[in-house]
């Protein structure tokens, strides 16, 4: 089984990673990190993820994972990006997304008349792609899953690994990544923040630094 993640400049580090981190572990899995050049590409902070291969060597994988950051708005006129997504759904199982991701499944036209989930601050934005945008943390329409901001990825990485191999599978990958999260704070959406949180997660700022990815 293939799957394969597309890069491009300036994506979240852990829309990527995380997801890899639970698909890895599926028994028989490729992951292959792609990009429309085989090179290095800085995430949003400046890390550095390799694609090994390009877009044309991976033309159908079994799986796609795309990842958000604050670079999807440039990478959606990145006519070779979207249409490697919208030529790889052809023949693809499933079809992910993790964060802003979705704005480029939706570029793509794959998520018109379907629910879809994306960072909350670029909801009105994944609407206008024909989608029906949700706030649910992770929606499944189809092969189509779409999952909301940045930690949404590794939820949606377990539920595409019950998916392919089984709830027991699944439930074995999350005990060994040890995915039991207890955060201080229960502010992890604008519908449980209050009002100066949430003004502060949407400014520039230093304190608000990677509120969208």
């Amino acid at each position: 089984m293939e799957i394969a993640i597309p890069l491009y400049d300036r994506f979240t580090a852990l829309d990527a990673v995380g997801p890899y981190e639970v698909l890895w572990r599926l028994p028989d899995a490729t992951v292959r990190w792609v990009g429309t050049q085989a090179r290095p590409y800085a995430t949003d902070r400046g890390l550095k993820l390799v694609a090994e291969a390009t877009l044309d060597d991976v033309p159908a994988p079994d799986v796609i994972v795309v990842p958000g950051g604050t670079g999807t708005l440039a990478a959606l006129e990145d006519e070779r990006l979207v249409e490697w997504i919208r030529a790889a759904d052809r023949t693809s199982t499933w079809t992910t997304s993790v964060c802003t991701g979705a704005l480029l499944l939706g570029a793509a036209g794959l998520l018109d008349g379907l629910r879809a989930t994306t960072h909350w601050a670029y909801k009105d934005r994944l609407a206008g792609y024909g989608a029906e945008a949700t706030s649910q943390r992770v929606v499944e329409q189809g092969k189509v899953i779409t999952s909301a901001g940045v930690s949404s990825g590794i939820d949606m990485a377990l539920l595409l690994a019950a998916r392919i191999a089984g709830d027991d599978v699944a439930q074995a990958i999350q005990l060994r990544i040890e995915y039991d999260p207890e955060p201080p704070f229960d502010t992890g959406s604008v519908a449980k923040a209050p009002e100066r949180i949430v003004a502060m997660a949407q400014s520039p700022t230093p304190t608000a630094a990677g509120a969208a990815g």
